[in-house]
């Protein structure tokens, strides 16, 4: 972490001028002041703004301004694998996640679990965040046993700094180990108590697949132990329509449910992450029970009935902005579509500072177009995108000129 914060802290301060703020909430025309990484201070636009020795400041011309994305579930390392070893995923740079307005990501093992190691996991995420990205990780895979590095759920979640709770473990999908009631719970037990004790998400991040059971075993621990329901973050919600409307029942009862951004062909028996968001808010389910997330960097397969890969894509973080700018476009406001891929992520998981632009918030910031299109991004106080050109890249990117690319 250390490496993020003196990246930040050398960061001229930066004062952005004339921005219309939506903080997830429409707070009108603003400016802002940032310094060592974070907003200090947030004033009108007749008001002036203190003065600080080096201050660059920009004007955003009207733009629209909102809190970085928070992407809180891709595959840092590259997924797949699922069709031989040539099918596995290269790992995601640094300009994929910050050209689509993500400014914070959360790192995941998936089918692969054993040739993708947690020692991987963890190292990715380190580089990210020397590369000024905020990064976290998820412990665990598929499987049981779950992944670690020092043994024990617990252990991870409590001794290692970027892990905050253990996913994406499988349920109701043919490459799981067909977990058991029981064992589900004594982990989602290990994330509860190891969240009290680091103040962490302590969250149980669940892979749902196409099985008819479902969200069956959530349910059964709502109804039969004391775990709470912000315990389970059930994930790929959107998958089946049939399990959709299980995951607007968890979401009343308290659980916080997780619409994956996947691209869904007409007909399929799935929703858009577009239509899910419309589905859920007509539902009336709890406005702050619901996060989307872009299984970048992921495997999206297609298996046939003897569970053989036909097809695969791969996720992406653009998928975020894709969507958000869908839901515009149908006429939803801002403010109204914000909180899913902010806020909400940010609550359900604690991460402190993030998720919204207040005074004393992580400085992460993007500026959108008129259509909904990112033109600015700033990460804890440094731009990486600036008037639609990406000004940071992995060390072994191919430099892209625009973020729209």
């Amino acid at each position: 972490m250390a490496l993020t914060l003196t990246a930040a802290h050398r960061a001229p301060p930066t004062l952005i001028r004339n921005a219309h703020l939506f903080a997830p909430e429409d707070r009108g025309p603003r400016q802002l002041l940032i310094g060592g990484g974070r907003i200090l201070w947030i004033g009108d636009t007749t008001e002036a703004a203190p003065t600080i020795p080096g201050l660059d400041t920009i004007d955003l011309g009207g733009k629209r301004l909102i809190p970085g994305l928070i992407d809180g579930h891709a595959h840092v390392t590259g997924g797949g694998g699922e069709g031989g070893f040539a099918t596995r995923v290269p790992p995601v740079p640094l300009s994929r996640f910050t050209a689509a307005g993500v400014t914070t990501v959360v790192g995941v093992l998936g089918t692969d679990d054993l040739a993708r190691s947690p020692g991987e996991l963890l190292a990715s995420v380190h580089a990210l965040r020397e590369q000024g990205l905020a990064a976290f990780a998820w412990c665990g895979g598929y499987h049981l046993p779950p992944v670690t590095l020092t043994g024990s759920v617990r252990g991870d979640i409590v001794y290692l700094d970027p892990v905050i709770g253990v996913g994406e473990l499988a349920i109701s999908d043919h490459r799981s180990s067909q977990p058991t009631f029981d064992e589900c719970l004594r982990i989602a037990s290990d994330c509860h108590v190891a969240g009290l004790m680091t103040g962490k998400a302590g969250v149980l991040h669940l892979h749902l697949g196409d099985g008819p059971r479902g969200l069956e075993l959530v349910r059964r621990a709502l109804d039969e132990t004391e775990l709470p329901a912000r315990t389970f973050h059930p994930t790929h919600v959107n998958r089946r329509k049939a399990l959709f409307e299980e995951a607007l029942t968890l979401a009343r009862r308290g659980c916080t449910v997780d619409i994956t951004a996947f691209p869904v062909d007409d007909g399929e028996d799935a929703w858009s992450a577009a239509d899910a968001w419309e589905r859920y808010r007509a539902a009336g389910a709890p406005a702050e029970r619901i996060t989307i997330s872009s299984d970048a960097g992921g495997c999206l397969p297609t298996f046939d009935h003897d569970g053989r890969l036909c097809r695969m894509d791969v996720g992406r973080s653009q998928a975020l902005i894709d969507t958000l700018r869908t839901l515009l476009a149908r006429g939803h406001a801002l403010d109204a579509v914000l909180p899913a891929f902010t806020r909400n992520v940010a609550r359900a998981l604690r991460l402190a500072g993030k998720g919204e632009i207040a005074v004393g918030a992580d400085a992460d910031l993007v500026a959108l177009d008129a259509d909904g299109g990112v033109t600015d991004v700033m990460a804890q106080g440094m731009w990486h995108v600036r008037d639609g050109d990406v000004l940071r890249h992995g060390p072994f990117e191919h430099p892209t000129r625009h973020a729209h690319a």
